[in-house]
């Protein structure tokens, strides 16, 4: 099982010709609302892939709240774990997505912000048989290290996709077994200034040492991902097709790598399989919605493994 701690949005896109500079109105007739959150998006694509997922976070007592918990319902996930929460609305991102896929998001986080730790003791038994505890940074930072904790309490591979970037003690990042930034996240973690395009070897083994021996996985979009682990360091190539939308992309990747982890892949292999998820999900909108079958996975490697 893999149990995923983590936010729970309401996704509202706007589809534009391009993204706006500041100060600037762009037109769009292109509007739709969708399930999304770091943490629902990850467990949808978990799950779409087979694996049994739960999945522990929050949201308001409102219409939104009911959408995303009956979306997560709908794909199989274990909703026991969300708390609807009287005090805050669901959480809420605003998204624009320009023609060639590209996006800008803005995030009211809500519910998000008042799920805690405790929360996570009161459903212990979703850490009981996991394999993996999969956590990103939407949700307070203690909870995010109360569910790292579990997962090594109960033998778990603790994993910690650092989105969005934040300063991030090593005390956390040494209690993961896995960090999977992009490579702006990794940038930030590594301390290197804004705007910087370091190569991803060095970043990598910077955060190797922070997180104490940590594997490191760091996401470079159509290049693939880096690697940086005991058992391989370089990069695991992506796969060449033509995005519409990258929204999810990354969160898709997650799910992927957790599972296949699980599944007692090397981390080569689960990383090769998390390019080819993460591919497919770039050519379709929306971020559950993008997400990609078991099935449709297991064909696009063997398409890509014959040619």
């Amino acid at each position: 099982m893999v149990t995923v701690v983590g936010s729970l949005n309401l996704d509202l896109f706007i589809e534009a010709p391009r993204l706006p500079a500041p100060g600037e109105t762009v037109r769009s007739q292109r509007f739709r609302q969708e399930s999304g959150g770091k943490g629902a998006n990850q467990a949808v694509a978990a799950a779409r892939l087979g694996a049994s997922v739960a999945m522990l976070g929050a949201v308001g007592r409102d219409a939104a709240g009911t959408r995303l918990v009956e979306a997560l319902r709908a794909t199989g996930v274990d909703v026991t774990g969300v708390a609807y929460n009287e005090h805050a609305p669901t959480g809420t991102a605003f998204i624009i997505v320009d023609a060639a896929g590209q996006n800008q998001i803005v995030v009211a986080a809500g519910a998000n912000d008042l799920i805690g730790a405790e929360h996570l003791d009161q459903h212990a038994n979703l850490f009981e048989s996991t394999k993996a505890v999969l956590t990103q940074l939407e949700i307070p930072l203690a909870t995010v290290a109360a569910a790292l904790r579990l997962a090594r309490v109960h033998g778990a591979l603790a994993i910690l996709n650092p989105a969005p970037a934040r300063p991030l003690a090593d005390e956390l990042l040494q209690a993961c077994d896995w960090i999977i930034p992009n490579q702006h996240e990794a940038a930030a973690l590594a301390g290197l200034p804004d705007g910087s395009s370091p190569s991803p070897g060095p970043v990598a083994a910077r955060l190797r040492e922070r997180g104490g021996g940590a594997g490191v996985a760091i996401t470079l979009g159509p290049s693939g991902v880096w690697l940086e682990c005991g058992a391989f360091s370089g990069l695991v190539n992506g796969f060449p097709v033509t995005a519409v939308d990258t929204v999810g992309a990354g969160d898709t990747f997650n799910g992927a790598f957790a599972v296949k982890l699980t599944e007692g892949a090397e981390p080569v292999e689960a990383a090769r399989f998390a390019c080819a998820a993460a591919a497919l999900s770039v050519t379709r909108r929306g971020a559950q919605a993008s997400a990609p079958t078991r099935t449709e996975v297991d064909a696009f490697l063997k398409q890509h493994a014959m040619g």
